[in-house]
């Protein structure tokens, strides 16, 4: 376990490795699941405040799941998370014509529409981050659906840190980053 600032990163964001593999996976991690993808007050206010920049990019069920709860719901255990379509994917999620799933935020960000690339927890995963009172601990979700990630990121020799290595700068800033880095160096 290391410390960084307020956090505390797992080990096996260093000794994990992980790559998407999207033609395998098809986005499952985009439709599995009981409950949407976490998101930040201040990803709320963005989701409502540009909602309808990021319509055209929806497909019209994710676009009613939407209208129906919200650009947000609250779950269950009180944490902001994406409204699902009939309880199964996320209502930003668009599906290709081969049926992979993607994000129509994401899509929005792409075609220079909105400035904001998607929910950060999506755009960490498999990286999963929970605030506590003093602390944010930084832990590798390891998931079933993700199988093949994880023998292509062995396969490729790239660890979990560092396929994910943007969002954690996005999330945490580049001098944390490094900081990781230098350990993952210092332990590998």
């Amino acid at each position: 376990m290391l410390s960084i600032e307020n956090t505390l990163v797992s080990d096996e964001l260093m000794s994990e490795d992980f790559v998407c593999n999207i033609s395998k996976c098809k986005g499952e991690c985009c439709v599995a699941g009981e409950a949407g993808a976490p998101l930040e007050k201040e990803e709320t206010s963005f989701l409502s405040k540009n909602f309808l920049k990021i319509k055209p990019f929806l497909n019209e069920k994710g676009i009613r799941s939407i209208q129906e709860q919200g650009v947000y719901v609250t779950g269950i255990d009180g944490d902001l998370e994406t409204p699902l379509v009939d309880g199964k994917e996320c209502a930003y999620t668009v599906f290709s014509e081969t049926g992979i799933a993607s994000c129509g935020i994401e899509k929005a960000h792409k075609q220079g529409v909105i400035d904001f690339q998607k929910p950060i927890s999506c755009h960490l995963y498999p990286v999963r981050v929970q605030k506590y009172e003093n602390m944010t601990a930084v832990n590798y979700h390891s998931w079933s659906i993700c199988s093949d990630a994880c023998s292509f990121g062995q396969a490729l020799k790239i660890p979990v840190y560092q396929f994910v290595k943007t969002a954690l700068i996005r999330k945490f800033g580049k001098a944390w980053y490094e900081a990781l880095e230098k350990y993952a160096e210092k332990t590998s």
